[in-house]
């Protein structure tokens, strides 16, 4: 992959004290660094989507962690608790969010001594977020080869993606779209259709962004375009991301991904899921046990503060929705490609 293009889209910088995240609200128009100095400004900044995408989430989760250890040095126990599950309040969708900030936990807690978990916490996310780079390249290389194995080794790909998995949801190289990034230094990919991913507009912002970034050819469409294109045979295949993915292959993503994939299936386009082993949450059965975030209604209704929906009109806005598994024709993670049956297999690859 790009190494300059990955260090240019970082979404988020460690100076040894504070914590930079680029504001992915105002992209693509204005490049802006929010200051992040302690774990309430953390929490703050994955509520209000300064950051955003399940494994970014995750990762601002862990620095959220090192920056309460920076300023409670010596502390640890009850207190630590405290600070992770409030941290962890921020988005409960992501399951990446506890993920990362259990595992940080149960790594301080094998420490002998407290006063030095700020150090061996800030080594630990410098670490964990290098693994991720090659988690998600490994990841890339196994969608090429799921593609493979079900389109063949042509050239010309016509994809499609919804809502943002690139550098800026993940820290990285990212999850769907690092497929398609990979795909695309391979000359395999002719064109990418991106949603628009309403209401927060991640695909026109953030996904259109990167790929004008890395020069691969790309339209913006609706939502509602789908069935067209794929109706039309403009589509040969489709990659998202995943907030959570649970014991039997139900996953959710943005609201929206559902829809896609319904209409995938009646049109016969193979739909992929593109998630790092974080993203899985085999303690939850089936997708009706996933808590769907409700976020405020005036997203919907306003637009950059300006209110376009009549006043008495009201909105509901849940962040996500869960795709069932039986409309998946594989999910992708870096230890490579589950097929169903996924009660079987996604416990058989990552056990």
């Amino acid at each position: 992959m790009n190494t300059d293009m990955s260090e240019k889209l970082a979404p988020m910088r460690w100076d040894g004290k504070d914590l930079y995240l680029l504001d992915q609200r105002i992209l693509p128009h204005r490049e802006e660094w929010v200051r992040v100095g302690n774990a309430q400004d953390c929490h703050k900044a994955i509520y209000d989507m300064v950051v955003r995408g399940a494994p970014c989430i995750g990762f601002s989760g862990l620095w959220g962690v090192v920056l309460w250890l920076k300023e409670n040095k010596g502390k640890g126990g009850a207190a630590l608790s405290e600070a992770a599950s409030f941290l962890k309040t921020a988005r409960p969708t992501a399951v990446n969010l506890a993920y990362e900030i259990d595992e940080l936990l149960s790594y301080l807690q094998a420490q002998s001594q407290t006063d030095n978990y700020f150090e061996v916490a800030e080594e630990y996310t410098q670490k964990r977020i290098a693994l991720a780079e090659e988690q998600n390249l490994a990841m890339a290389k196994w969608g090429i080869k799921a593609i493979e194995e079900d389109l063949g080794k042509g050239a010309d790909l016509r994809l499609m993606t919804h809502c943002n998995t690139g550098f800026l949801a993940c820290g990285t190289i990212g999850t769907a779209l690092g497929v398609i990034s990979l795909a695309a230094e391979q000359s395999r990919v002719k064109s990418v259709w991106v949603d628009e991913t309403r209401p927060y507009m991640q695909g026109i912002r953030l996904t259109a962004y990167e790929l004008a970034k890395q020069d691969i050819a790309h339209k913006v469409v609706v939502e509602g375009a789908a069935s067209h294109l794929m109706k039309n045979g403009l589509v040969d295949a489709i990659l998202v991301g995943a907030d959570r993915i649970v014991a039997n292959g139900d996953t959710a993503n943005k609201v929206g991904t559902s829809t896609l994939a319904i209409v995938a299936k009646h049109y016969g386009v193979p739909f992929y899921v593109v998630a790092p082993s974080s993203s899985f949450d085999l303690k939850t059965e089936q997708g009706s046990g996933i808590e769907i975030e409700l976020r405020n209604e005036e997203e919907i209704l306003s637009f950059k503060g300006d209110r376009v929906a009549p006043r008495e009109s009201s909105a509901f806005n849940p962040s996500f929705d869960v795709t069932d598994s039986s409309l998946i024709t594989g999910i992708i993670c870096e230890k490579g490609i589950i097929r169903p049956d996924y009660v079987k297999n996604i416990k058989g690859l990552l056990s």
